[in-house]
């Protein structure tokens, strides 16, 4: 056969909407694919790199912050404040959460002609479509808060696009290129959208591994701190109270991701993982363990004040059991413990976070006695008896919100909620910016986590830098024919 006899095949590693679409386990692949798309991504041509949702959004919520110190090269211009238009870290995070996006959004767009030929049951669809509508606004909540400022400043400013429809067609590129930044409350207002109607749509049972119903709500959740909506934080938090409980063991909801505190995670196994560049126990664990240790506790945290030294979250492993490991060159978390396999899961969202939302929202109403409750709930069970907290020994309501805020920084250590915290805080003017860390590459021995040995400070920045939103990618830019993005201002 000539080759000009062969015209229009189809490639073999394309299924056209139109097939991916005609089989209802197609579909769940396809619904699969959004997952796959967050948990190992995409990065510089390449799968397995722990964008966005691996080891990457964890290590830059991470490094933005003071809390887990940065000790080799690769995350270094996050932790340093050192990233331009044209920096792999942010830039890698920009395209995969958009792949992830895009993903969602062809799913969405046809489950309703799976319905309508009888492919999908009416629930299958519902679930389908609220998985999608899910991890859509898991996504873009990512975006808003690295690449613009925070609601609690001004809602009126530069949001990011917020992509509502699939590109899965050059025809449709033009369009794509058309959907600007809008505002940082359009992009809220949206995102509550999306998860209003998953919350609706998704079951109510099923694992963490799968978004249910209560993973919208606890969304929800995050979403309404940022807005500084508290009441709609208490709200949410009633859904899930009773139905959910923060374990005993602070270590339990990192011991396979299906604990009673794990309201959504991302599941990794030995065939489908972010790989030994993008998986979480690689990144944070304790090289002498065979990881690559590129990520540990930073003495900041660990020499703070107000961590008491009896706290269980400060146990050392024997094992497995204990919170941190230790070397001689520092502290590690021990909450990912598999860097042969990389079976840890990636844990999005835990009860303790709503709990600690619904503290701090009581607290900013003035509901003290409330607040301090939801405080110990966490905190008590880490700590020795006789240690609770008290509304009257806190004294004002800003101390009460400080200690809410302090254990927050505990509870989620190495869990990538640091930064997001500093964000929206700075927004609302309760802290200055991103505070000083430890600098980069100078925390070599116990010594610093034992007072031995002075921390040197570096890395401070303040909220008034342009540095502290990240600048929309170049690529983006330039790639962007029709209506190119508006870059954030000083990039």
């Amino acid at each position: 056969m000539s080759s000009c006899e062969v015209t229009d095949l189809q490639p073999a590693t394309i299924i056209p909407d139109e097939e991916a679409f005609a089989d209802a386990n197609r579909i769940n692949a396809a619904v699969l694919g959004i997952y796959e798309a967050a948990q190992r991504g995409f990065y510089l041509g390449a799968v397995q790199r722990g964008y966005p949702f691996g080891a990457a959004s964890t290590q830059q919520g991470d490094m933005r912050g003071e809390d887990m110190y940065n000790d080799q090269l690769f995350y270094e211009v996050t932790y340093i404040n050192g990233h331009t238009p044209q920096s792999a870290n942010n830039n890698g995070q920009w395209i995969s959460l958009y792949r992830m996006i895009n993903r969602a959004n062809i799913v969405i767009e046809n489950l309703d002609q799976a319905l309508a030929e009888g492919v999908l049951t009416e629930a299958e669809r519902n679930r389908f479509r609220g998985e999608a509508l899910y991890l859509r606004a898991l996504a873009h909540h990512e975006l808003v808060v690295f690449f613009a400022r925070p609601y609690a400043d001004n809602p009126s400013s530069m949001g990011i696009p917020y992509r509502t429809f699939a590109i899965n067609d050059v025809s449709l590129v033009e369009e794509g290129e058309g959907v600007g930044r809008g505002t940082v409350e359009s992009v809220y207002q949206q995102l509550l959208a999306d998860l209003d109607e998953a919350e609706e749509l998704l079951p109510t049972s099923g694992t963490a591994f799968r978004a249910r119903s209560q993973a919208a709500i606890g969304l929800k959740s995050r979403v309404k701190l940022h807005m500084q909506d508290w009441q709609g934080v208490i709200d949410e938090y009633n859904k899930l109270a009773g139905e959910f409980a923060v374990t005993p063991d602070p270590l339990t909801p990192f011991r396979g991701g299906t604990s009673s505190d794990n309201i959504f995670s991302f599941e990794n196994t030995e065939l489908s993982n972010a790989g030994v560049n993008g998986a979480l126990p690689q990144m944070y664990g304790n090289p002498d363990r065979g990881a690559r240790g590129l990520v540990k506790i930073s003495p900041v945290i660990w020499t703070a004040d107000f961590w008491l030294e009896e706290d269980e979250r400060r146990s050392v492993a024997n094992g497995a059991d204990g919170m941190v490991t230790t070397n001689p060159g520092g502290i590690f978390t021990n909450k990912y413990i598999d860097p042969v396999t990389y079976n840890d899961p990636t844990v999005i969202q835990r009860f303790a976070e709503v709990v600690l939302n619904a503290a701090e929202a009581q607290a900013r109403l003035g509901n003290s006695g409330e607040a301090v409750s939801l405080l110990n709930e966490v905190r008590d069970r880490a700590i020795p008896a006789g240690n609770s907290f008290t509304a009257a020994a806190l004294g004002g309501m800003d101390e009460i919100i400080e200690a809410i805020i302090q254990e927050r920084r505990i509870e989620f250590l190495a869990e990538g909620r640091r930064f997001p915290d500093i964000h929206r805080l700075a927004g609302e003017g309760r802290i200055p910016g991103i505070p000083a860390k430890a600098a980069s590459r100078s925390v070599n021995s116990l010594d610093f986590y034992t007072g031995e040995a002075e921390i040197q400070f570096d890395h401070a920045l303040e909220y008034s830098s342009n540095l502290f939103v990240w600048p929309i990618p170049q690529e983006e830019i330039l790639n962007n024919a029709t209506a190119p993005i508006e870059q954030n201002p000083g990039y």
